[in-house]
């Protein structure tokens, strides 16, 4: 959190809706109150935070907006505190980065840090109904693709394996940018076509790999778990890039 003076002069610049939404963020931290737990009326708030009744209404309108509060009309109706999906927060903070034009390396330089600390931690610690989960995932590309569109299908499903690891991570920030970065560079494989022209020696590289990583979480075998993955990274970080370079230079001769 900002020190008070640094953030008092960063409120300033903000409209005054914006700064009220803030402040009742501020204090439903303060009465740690939950998700479904009731706001105070719109008369309370005015009197609360001192400010007109259409500040207060634009405030609401943009903590809805945010996804943090819910409002409800008719019988037992108001507004209730909203806990924000991990699909939303992770569509909201796709919104920053879509004019950032972030390449492969960026994506991966990330997923090789973080990937292989998350496989270590759940060596021995997954349940037998997700490793069989992980091995389903993987049966959906057991043999390589036929045409384009199936190889498409099967890049989304191999990145779907590292989302249902980074929902079993401890930690909930580590699994919500492991999950993230997935979900960027699934988009990302896909505007960008990284999957024309089919790559067998991707497919059987992650493949491989994956099946190898089950073997050690299911072993309990944290250094392997993570040496795997981390091969895993480098490996996939190396021909992803290949193929980027590919639909580049494909781009420029069109």
């Amino acid at each position: 959190m900002l020190p008070a003076t640094t953030r008092s002069k960063a409120e300033a610049k903000l409209s005054r809706p914006v700064q009220v939404a803030e402040a009742i963020k501020d204090w439903v931290v303060e009465q740690r109150l939950q998700a479904g737990d009731r706001l105070p009326g719109e008369t309370e708030l005015i009197e609360r935070f001192s400010m007109s009744k259409g500040t207060i209404r634009e405030a609401m309108r943009i903590l809805e907006a945010q996804g943090l509060i819910k409002t409800r009309t008719g019988p037992g109706g108001g507004s209730f505190v909203h806990e924000v999906s991990r699909q939303r927060a992770k569509a909201l903070l796709g919104n920053y980065f879509y004019f950032k034009d972030l390449t492969i390396g960026d994506i991966y330089q990330l997923r090789l840090t973080l990937e292989p600390e998350l496989a270590a931690s759940l060596a021995g610690k997954l349940s037998e109904e997700i490793l069989r989960a992980l091995e389903e995932n993987i049966a959906e590309y057991s043999e390589p693709a036929t045409d384009i569109d199936e190889e498409r299908t099967q890049h989304v499903a191999s990145l779907r394996f590292h989302t249902i690891l980074a929902e079993q991570a401890e930690n909930p920030l580590l699994g919500f940018v492991i999950d993230f970065m997935v979900n960027l560079l699934s988009d990302l494989t896909v505007y960008r076509r990284l999957y024309s022209p089919p790559n067998v020696e991707l497919w059987q590289q992650g493949h491989d790999h994956q099946q190898a990583l089950v073997k050690a979480l299911r072993d309990g075998d944290p250094d392997a778990a993570r040496a795997i993955m981390s091969d895993h990274m480098e490996t996939a970080w190396k021909l992803m890039r290949r193929q980027e370079v590919k639909m580049q230079n494909r781009f420029i001769s069109e």
